[in-house]
């Protein structure tokens, strides 16, 4: 099935298109496989369509056109009973058999009509779809409400609904040799760098696996390659539709997969995956206040719990206003195991909460509160300052707002701990400073993941590190190389009396 193949096309034959497409789409085996036979002016047709995907109503009225089609109307070409004949707006015609079976494996019905090279191709297609929805995971406390869904047309419309610039580009890929799902490369065209937008088309253009039934994430390991193993994410993943705009509007491509939600940013840095709508939904110096601790909440899921296993271990670091840091007792095992039976247990606890139904939620919330935790005191498993220190990385994590980078976040915590668990102060510096090289030498589409830190960017740095106001807002990322590097002229800045 990898080899390529030769296009076949369809004949003149009604009979022999009509088999050729019940055999190849199993009509008869097939429950949902619809083949309605029908005459039109006293011509042989077929509509051919999947039940489910198709809407019944326009289906129906399609077919009372159809006969009072009159004979005389069937004696021109093809494209005058399509112009004149069916009263519906999304209409071509196709001879290639591969997109003919792909049309209507999608959804589309398809006509065929005795004696006609060309089949009709009648878009009337509906997919089961939820309402746009807030994100879980991406709440505000003021702003829009609507999300994106797993219908890849209705998440179109809603960044249209943002983006109404005649330059922005909608590109509509087709990825595995049996999926053939729909992925959509969306940027502006006057914008964004062509190089980037260029190389992710050909990347995805690329793909040549069977299927991606995972849809984005599958998407995002095959189009960039190596260092799979690397735990920090090279994309951003966003459902909803004003973060997606907004990264458009600075120079970013977003990458669309039909049945998820979830759309990817590329390329971003370390620093994309630690901001959150919520501090643009505030006056500046609200968003400046959320951002620092949203950065403090980071660095605490970061180094907490290794760095006051590094203060345990040798309490020689401390001076002596801080001794009171270590724990008085060590309990029944050490230190550096119940640090590890901690992460692991609140893993379980986080895999569990996603499982438990939601009137359960509650109750698993007192088991692992009273039961776990309480017990494991008492049995002098773990002591109080473990799960005290273990609490206040888990609050960091749940406080970074993409959960890829949350989860990386996590690894790079309990590689640090094991480090510094086996080897105290040396391992706690040289497990720091992997991790570091780490992120410093990760790229995202060759844009370095620690800019504007590394390299040093003033301007940029000083814009991530505060919530800069909409009025002085007139640059784009330089880091982007865009083709319009200015969002205004200058500062929107009062105009002054005469």
């Amino acid at each position: 099935m990898f080899k390529k193949k030769q296009n076949l096309y369809l004949d003149r034959d009604y009979s022999r298109n009509l088999d050729m497409f019940k055999t190849e789409l199993g009509e008869g085996e097939n429950f949902d496989i619809i083949v309605r036979e029908i005459k039109i002016a006293d011509k042989q047709a077929a509509l051919i369509c999947i039940d489910g995907l198709v809407k019944d109503d326009i289906l129906t009225e399609i077919m009372q056109s159809l006969f009072r089609l009159k004979k005389e109307r069937l004696s021109g070409s093809l494209k005058k009973l399509l112009e004149n004949g069916i009263p519906y707006i999304e209409l071509n015609t196709e001879s290639n058999i591969d997109e003919l079976l792909y049309a209507v494996l999608s959804g589309s019905i398809l006509m065929l009509v005795d004696g006609c090279s060309e089949a009709f191709v009648i878009d009337a297609r509906t997919y089961p779809a939820r309402n746009p929805e807030e994100p879980d995971i991406e709440r505000v406390v003021r702003g829009s409400r609507d999300g994106f869904t797993e219908t890849i047309v209705f998440n179109t419309a809603l960044l249209r609904r943002r983006v109404r610039d005649p330059k922005l580009r909608v590109k509509l890929l087709r990825v595995g040799k049996r999926s053939k799902a729909d992925v959509c490369v969306c940027y502006i065209e006057d914008i964004a760098n062509s190089d980037i937008v260029d190389e992710i088309i050909e990347r995805i253009s690329g793909i040549e696996i069977d299927a991606i039934p995972m849809a984005e994430k599958s998407v995002e390991e095959l189009i960039m390659p190596g260092k799979w193993w690397n735990p920090f994410p090279r994309v951003r993943y966003t459902e909803r539709p004003d973060v997606a705009a907004t990264h458009l509007f600075e120079g970013h491509v977003l990458i669309m997969v039909d049945t998820s939600p979830s759309a990817m940013i590329a390329p971003v840095t370390y620093f994309h995956h630690i901001q959150h709508a919520e501090e643009y939904r505030q006056n500046p110096a609200v968003g400046v206040y959320i951002r620092w601790i949203r950065f403090l909440a980071v660095i605490a899921s970061l180094i907490v719990t290794p760095l006051w296993l590094l203060l345990a271990l040798s309490p020689e670091l401390l001076p002596e206003s801080l001794k009171f840091i270590g724990p008085k007792e060590t309990g029944n095992v050490p230190l550096f195991l119940q640090f590890l039976i901690a992460e692991i247990s609140l893993d379980l606890m986080r895999m569990a909460a996603i499982h438990t139904p939601s009137p359960l939620a509650t109750s698993l919330g007192v088991i692992a509160a009273l039961l776990i935790g309480d017990i494991a005191v008492n049995m002098g498993l773990l002591v109080p300052e473990v799960i005290l220190y273990t609490a206040v990385v888990a609050v960091g994590s749940y406080s970074t707002p993409s959960y890829e980078m949350a989860m990386a976040n996590r690894l790079v915590r309990l590689f640090i701990l094991m480090g510094t668990g086996l080897f105290r102060l040396p391992g706690f510096i040289i497990t720091s400073v992997l991790a570091l090289l780490l992120a410093g030498f990760t790229r995202s589409l060759n844009v370095p993941y620690l800019w504007p830190l590394l390299p040093f960017n003033y301007r940029a740095l000083k814009s991530v590190l505060l919530r800069s106001p909409v009025p002085v807002q007139n640059i784009r990322p330089e880091i982007l190389k865009t083709r319009d590097d200015r969002r205004q002229p200058a500062p929107a800045f009062k105009k002054r009396r005469p």
